[in-house]
């Protein structure tokens, strides 16, 4: 009774199984990049690590980060926009008033931190855990060092020294490039 089926069956299928489909006139084969199915572990840790830390702390990295920025293509660009040396003045003040509250972030984040990280101190202490007490205070030691960067940055702010004097002075730099380049393209290339 069973004979049929399989004498059926038999006839349909490929005399090796293993034997890839012929392709299809007309297709072609399409290559896709490893990396769009297959992602490397190690990058994926490195970009993990990275947002964590930019996204949920106002550490040191912050203040970096803003000084960091290209400050000379904001003033070129506000400069196209509106060549008014009074508008460079005040986006100059904008840019030193941004780094004082983001100065006073990286403060209040790092005291908090050090409130916090004293009290681990003394409980874990209590509890007789020498090396995570040992660990914390190394932990406090680099917050603390951090703090005083912070602290410096801040004196060099009030100065107009440092790295916030090279913030101001690219975006100046920007600016006056912009004033420029609207002087060449509109006056001076017509003769």
């Amino acid at each position: 009774m069973f004979d049929f089926l399989r004498k059926r069956g038999s006839e349909e299928t490929p005399s090796n199984p293993l034997k890839i489909a012929e392709p299809v006139e007309g297709l072609n084969s399409i290559d896709i990049p490893e990396n769009v199915f297959i992602e490397n572990e190690s990058d994926f840790s490195v970009k993990n690590d990275e947002t964590s830390v930019k996204r949920g702390e106002n550490n040191i990295e912050l203040l970096f980060d803003f000084l960091d920025r290209n400050h000379e293509t904001k003033g070129y660009d506000d400069a196209l926009m509106n060549p008014d040396v009074k508008h460079m003045e005040q986006n100059v003040d904008a840019l030193k008033n941004e780094l004082e509250r983001t100065i006073r972030r990286v403060k209040t984040f790092y005291e908090d931190f050090n409130k916090e990280i004293d009290f681990h101190i003394e409980s874990r202490g209590r509890s007789g855990m020498v090396d995570v007490v040992d660990e914390l205070k190394m932990k406090k030691s680099i917050a603390e060092s951090h703090v005083q960067k912070v602290l410096e940055i801040e004196t060099e702010h009030r100065n107009n020294t440092g790295d916030s004097q090279g913030m101001t002075l690219s975006y100046i730099r920007g600016f006056m490039n912009g004033l420029s380049a609207i002087t060449h393209h509109s006056i001076l290339r017509r003769f």
